[in-house]
């Protein structure tokens, strides 16, 4: 289970709305909200900070973090156990320090997505808590589709049969059981890296072989839901990863993506031009990545 939740802020309608969303998970959840925002006092001080850092401008910056909280107020004002405090040092470092220190289980940050995406890749402040994190990170872009309203109706997870897809499923069935929402497990037959070329078309033992790799993915995922008590419905399709899951949720009106990275030590990989990278970019929904290190939310 969540029982500490970490919102990150910057005072930016991204952040708003993904600390909307970290008060729905945490009523649900009956979890603390930590609200936190970050101060760079060595980046904002800059060259001049060579003959040491003025006392008043320390307190100038930490007067703005505070700010900066409180533009959460109406956030603030309704969560049952609420803890805020302004921190210093690097911002990701920053965050996954206080992460750690709080035994935090999940972090709802929010990122400007495709408009942002090169800033994004070359090293923000999301991306680089998604590397490192040990626990669930929940990304969320200001968009139509990310408000949280009453919570959740359709999880999409999407799998292919790898541990950390499992873990992901292990927390969208969580979710998804707490909000009476259904579960869409999803996999993806990706013919283009079946392909030996974009322009060939992949033999078809092999998709049947694909498919049915596929297949057994579902499934396993739909035994965890059953067991869970948890509405599922399954899905194989061919097509292009990314492109293919954005249409799907889209098609179904998906309030949520979870699904799994391949942890700390590939994410880099994971991240960089994969799956995982363009929902988190693309998608119109919150995304929560899940490493395949996570331990279930119930353990």
């Amino acid at each position: 289970m969540y029982e500490r939740i970490l919102v990150p802020t910057d005072g930016s309608e991204h952040a708003a709305r993904a600390a909307a969303h970290a008060l729905a998970l945490s009523r649900a959840f009956d979890a603390e909200l930590h609200v936190v925002t970050v101060i760079n006092v060595a980046e904002a001080a800059g060259p001049f900070s060579a003959g040491g850092l003025d006392k008043e401008f320390v307190e100038r910056l930490e007067e703005r973090g505070e700010e900066t909280i409180r533009s959460l107020d109406a956030v603030l004002d309704e969560a049952d156990d609420v803890q805020t405090d302004v921190v210093r040092g690097t911002p990701s470092d920053a965050i996954l320090d206080y992460a750690g220190d709080h035994e935090i289980d999940l972090i709802a940050m929010g990122t400007h997505g495709r408009s942002g995406i090169r800033r994004y890749i070359a090293g923000s402040v999301a991306e680089r808590v998604v590397r490192r994190s040990d626990v669930p990170v929940l990304t969320v872009r200001k968009t139509e589709r990310s408000r949280v309203d009453d919570g959740y109706d359709d999880v999409l997870v999407p799998v292919d049969g790898s541990d950390h897809a499992l873990a992901a499923a292990d927390h969208a069935i969580a979710i998804a059981k707490l909000f009476d929402a259904r579960i869409h497990a999803v996999h993806v037959v990706d013919v283009g890296a079946a392909s030996t070329t974009p322009r060939v078309t992949p033999p078809t033992t092999l998709v049947e072989q694909l498919r049915t790799a596929g297949e057994e993915a579902v499934d396993a995922v739909t035994t965890r839901a059953n067991d869970a008590g948890v509405d599922v419905t399954t899905t194989v399709r061919e097509g292009f990863p990314a492109r293919t899951l954005l249409a799907y949720a889209d098609d179904h009106d998906v309030d949520l993506v979870a699904m799994g990275t391949a942890g700390r030590t590939g994410l880099d990989r994971v991240l960089l031009g994969s799956t995982t990278e363009k929902l988190i970019s693309r998608a119109e929904m919150p995304v929560l990545s899940v490493s395949a290190d996570e331990q279930s939310p119930d353990e």
